[in-house]
């Protein structure tokens, strides 16, 4: 079982068929969603503002989402992908994203809807990301608008994790 631990009276909450790694943690003022996956080493600190997860994410191996004391809470929406050793800090998160492996999402960013964070991008404080395109680099410009085919993963991808996730139980 992961760890999961309270900090000043919030517990964690967790939606129906989530899967948690066994040394995945997750602490503090966190919902998530149904249908999640919290993956090995991966980290998600509700300790200093709230996290809020909504259905179908997945926070892969090493990743972590935290927020910023009184300033920066988390949102995170539905069918989102965050790769491996990626950080999401104090932002929101729209529907049907792709946040690449490696990539950092700063404070009060916002990244909508249909939006892919390439693998190792730096998405600046207070940074919007426009839906519908590809933001790479560091600090994260806008590279191209996303093709039919990326679109159709952005919809799919969680689905892929949800059965991944039925593989461990």
């Amino acid at each position: 079982m992961a760890y999961i631990l309270p900090v000043q009276k919030a517990l964690p909450a967790f939606g129906e068929n989530c899967f948690l790694a066994e040394n995945a943690t997750i602490t503090g003022d966190v919902i998530m969603g149904e249908s999640c996956s919290v993956w090995f080493n991966a980290v998600i600190r509700g300790d200093v503002n709230s996290i809020r997860i909504g259905n179908k994410v997945n926070i892969q191996d090493g990743a972590i989402v935290h927020c910023t004391y009184q300033k920066a809470a988390t949102e995170i929406g539905n069918n989102v992908n965050i790769g491996h050793g990626a950080i999401v800090h104090g932002c929101t998160i729209h529907d049907n994203v792709l946040i690449g492996m490696g990539a950092i999402v700063m404070d009060h960013a916002i990244v909508e809807s249909f939006s892919i964070i390439a693998a190792g991008a730096i998405v600046l404080e207070n940074t919007r990301i426009e839906s519908g395109f590809i933001y790479a680099g560091s600090p994260a410009r806008k590279l191209k608008a996303i093709s039919e085919e990326q679109r159709k993963l952005l919809e799919e991808l969680a689905d892929r994790y949800v059965m991944y996730s039925g593989w461990y139980k």
